[in-house]
């Protein structure tokens, strides 16, 4: 056997070496150079050099997140958010100077642009002034449009007109008001939708004209930029390291052959297929999930880093909840408000989860649907950051007696509330949103007992048009599926699903139990729907605790409205507008549906329904 020259040997390491890190981290080489070998471009007066580019220059002058365009001379920072001009660059301080392109014409325009949240900007805002702390978290500023004319407090919203125009009639069928940023969008009037999120400088315009707003903001705001991540490179450079130890250890021993050379290389390669592998696997996560944020435009929620989200909830110290997509936390704000975050669990999919929760309550305000604060996304680590709700879950109101203190008014109004926001889902929005899960659990109770529909983690957003939508799944939580989910021959899935769980829920609501219960008193009580419409079938009275008889009256609506909503079939079912009809109703007295087989064993007694 004989043995190889040691030189040979470390020259074939190092090249393989260089190969791996060429060939799976190719942005170590071109990050490490800062673009130095590009020199600087200009726009205008506006000199551009890395980590910025013209979109002209070439990929590797500058980091993709900062490429700029120069029309007509000025550079354009253009985000899913909007467009922002670029004022001035520092680049000892790492500071950028952005304003919105409809406040710096100085026409009649409204500002659009939110502010560029998503990395590699840390959300700080530069003072203009001398202050003894150079740096502060910016406010903002919402610009909502309303389909009416509001009064400056409504419902103790300060609404403050954002023409900034002469005050002619205006010739379109809309209004723009400006409302401070710590308003919750929830508090908003049904005919106001937020079009943009303006960085503002102002932390409070309680009292600001229309022009001290747009003199402000035409100010502009400077925002600092972050260094690149190099944990990667880091990573990387510890597996070079360790490789090549393990080269030494075999070029140390006193025979080399090359049995050793094809064993130290299928090592190398082994461990290099595996990085590979694991690292195409997230970034493909990753693109998924940044083409879907920069798709979104005018986008709302506010992006955290990691480490925000850590320092939110004290190290993810007080734990509220957890369920089947991720455990939820309490948290704090540095304004004070109080946020609970849920930490997604590592997808199975390509981010799918998380893009479905964005996707439908990013853009959502109701004051019956949860709202998204803001969100976290760092490959593996994702999060949500939502209002926080006083009073929890539905579902510990219903099921732990020692909770079981509401009034049957007050069930009455939770049920119209998230009936209000599941037919919010379904009618109000650009979208039809089907929710799929709609359960106690994911019901929010906040400081007065609103409720919210929350959890979006199995919703699908469809064409209003679509009537019949696809799933290449049955998904949602077993009691409140809807059968046509099992068993397509009973109907096509529909936004009759959501109507169906809401109706089990119901029936929960009303009897304060489980509606399958096999430690239940007597037999018949097992299945409570079936035990509730034995009693009307026989004329009982409903024995459900001391009832005004005006309780029992709405208590005996709630039932026979659940009736209708879990129904066999979809077609059977109403909307959920058809719904809140029923429930609203005083004068006419509601029909009792006839019994579906869910009530039954034999569930071929109602094929010819």
């Amino acid at each position: 056997m004989t043995r190889p020259k040691q030189p040979l040997f470390w020259l074939l390491l190092h090249l393989l070496a260089l190969g791996l890190a060429l060939s799976f981290f190719p942005h170590v080489c071109t990050a490490r150079i800062k673009g130095e070998h590009c020199g600087s471009t200009l726009c205008g007066n506006l000199n551009i050099s890395y980590p910025f580019r013209i979109k002209s220059r070439p990929r590797s002058c500058g980091r993709k997140t900062f490429e700029l365009v120069c029309d007509n001379n000025r550079a354009i920072l253009s985000r899913g958010h909007g467009d922002f001009y670029v004022q001035h660059i520092s680049y000892v301080k790492h500071t950028i100077q952005l304003v919105d392109v409809n406040l710096d014409n100085h026409s009649c325009s409204f500002p659009h642009s939110s502010l560029p949240l998503d990395y590699p900007f840390n959300g700080t805002l530069v003072q203009h002034e001398s202050h003894h702390d150079p740096f502060y978290n910016y406010s903002e500023i919402y610009v909502v449009k309303c389909s009416r004319k509001m009064n400056q407090s409504w419902s103790g919203v300060n609404y403050i007109d954002a023409s900034r125009c002469s005050a002619s009639p205006p010739t379109t069928d809309f209004f723009c008001y400006f409302l401070d940023g710590k308003t919750a969008p929830s508090g908003l009037h049904p005919s106001c939708t937020v079009e943009a999120r303006v960085p503002s400088s102002l932390h409070n315009i309680s009292g600001a004209s229309t022009s001290d707003i747009y003199k402000n903001l035409m100010i502009g705001v400077q925002l600092r930029w972050s260094e690149p991540n190099f944990h990667e490179d880091y990573r990387l450079k510890s597996l070079l390291q360790l490789l090549l130890l393990v080269a030494e250890a075999f070029a140390s021993v006193a025979i080399f052959g090359n049995m050793a050379i094809r064993i130290t290389l299928g090592i190398l390669c082994f461990i290099a297929l595996a990085v590979h592998k694991q690292r195409i696997r997230h970034l493909s996560m990753d693109v998924e999930i940044e083409n879907f944020l920069q798709s979104q435009k005018n986008f709302m929620p506010i992006r955290y880093s990691y480490a925000e989200v850590k320092k939110i909830t004290e190290g993810f110290k007080n734990k509220l909840g957890q369920g089947g997509f991720g455990t939820v936390f309490k948290g704090k704000l540095r304004s004070g408000k109080l946020v609970a975050v849920k930490l997604l669990n590592e997808s199975k999919g390509n981010g799918q989860d998380f893009i479905n929760e964005v996707a439908t309550i990013g853009r959502i305000h109701h004051v019956n649907v949860v709202q998204l604060v803001g969100f976290c996304v760092e490959g593996k680590k994702q999060a949500l950051v939502y209002d926080f709700m006083t009073n929890g879950s539905l579902d510990k109101f219903l099921f732990l007696p020692e909770n079981s203190s509401l009034s049957w008014q007050k069930m009455f109004e939770i049920a119209l509330g998230i009936g209000r926001g599941i037919e919010y889902l379904h009618t109000g929005c650009a979208m039809q949103i089907l929710h799929f899960d709609i359960k106690p659990h994911n019901i929010l109770l906040d400081e007065n007992f609103n409720p919210k529909v929350s959890d979006f983690g199995l919703a699908k957003s469809y064409s209003t048009g679509d009537s019949i939508v696809s799933l290449t799944a049955a998904r949602g939580t077993i009691g409140y599926m809807a059968p046509e989910l099992f068993y397509k021959s009973i109907g096509s899935v529909s936004y009759k699903a959501d109507v169906y769980s809401f109706g089990m829920m119901l029936m929960e609501m009303v009897g304060r139990r489980k509606n399958l219960n096999a430690f239940a008193n007597h037999s018949s009580q097992i299945y409570f729907p079936s035990w509730i419409y034995d009693q009307f079938e026989l004329g009982e009275n409903i024995e459900l605790g001391d009832m005004t008889e005006n309780e029992n009256r709405t208590v005996r609506k709630m039932i026979i409205v659940a009736f209708w909503c879990i129904q066999t079939k979809p077609i059977h079912r109403p909307s959920m507008s058809k719904v809140l009809k029923m429930l609203e109703s005083e004068v006419e007295p509601l029909e009792v549906p006839p019994r579906s087989f869910v009530f039954s064993v034999d569930m071929s007694s109602n094929e010819g329904d």
